[in-house]
């Protein structure tokens, strides 16, 4: 474990070499579990904002489930979430030209048409970050059987997962801490 400022972070963000294949998963962290991707409270009130925005990349099932669900739930533990399609993939995505799952949401930022890049839950896949009860965070890596694709891709391109997932790391902590979990890992 190395502790990053108040952030404890797993060794396994050092240790795991990653790199996302969607050519092989299809994308299927959109479609696989028992929830859409977790928000957090700040993200709410965004998730309302772009709604008409966003509306054009989504599939006529995403906008009816968001319609019918509003654009997040809340879960029985108390979490928010993005709303499924019938309780499959999240209802912000949409199948591309070659049958892969890809994100409304991020679809229209990188078209420049909001500033949100997307829910930082799913921009930091396969790390999940957690809060104990005195509300330090841990970061984590989430081992999947659907991602072992992707851990093959990093161990060929030797790419740390930590690396990988710079800039989501960055959006969440900032470059400052950044830089203080490269010089923790590296040794720099």
């Amino acid at each position: 474990m190395i502790k990053v400022g108040d952030i404890l972070v797993s060794d396994d963000i050092k240790e795991v070499e990653f790199v996302c294949h969607l050519d092989k998963c299809k994308g299927a962290c959109c479609v696989e579990g028992d929830l859409g991707a977790p928000l957090e409270e700040a993200e709410l009130p965004i998730m309302h904002e772009i709604q008409e925005q966003v509306k054009p990349y989504l599939t006529p099932d995403g906008i009816k489930a968001i319609k019918a669900q509003g654009p997040y739930i809340l879960d029985e533990d108390g979490d928010y979430s993005t709303p499924t399609i019938e309780g499959k993939e999240c209802a912000y995505a949409h199948y591309n030209e070659l049958g892969i799952l890809k994100c409304g949401i991020e679809q229209a930022y990188l078209d420049g048409k909001i500033s949100f890049h997307k829910p930082i839950s799913c921009h930091l896949y396969p790390i999940r970050i957690t809060k104990n009860k005195k509300g330090f965070e841990a970061v984590n890596y989430h081992k999947w059987s659907i991602c072992s694709a992707a851990c093959s891709y990093g161990k060929s391109l030797k790419v740390p997962l930590y690396k990988f997932l710079k800039d989501p790391l960055t959006r969440k902590y900032g470059s400052d801490w950044y830089g203080q979990l490269e010089k923790a890992i590296e040794g720099n």
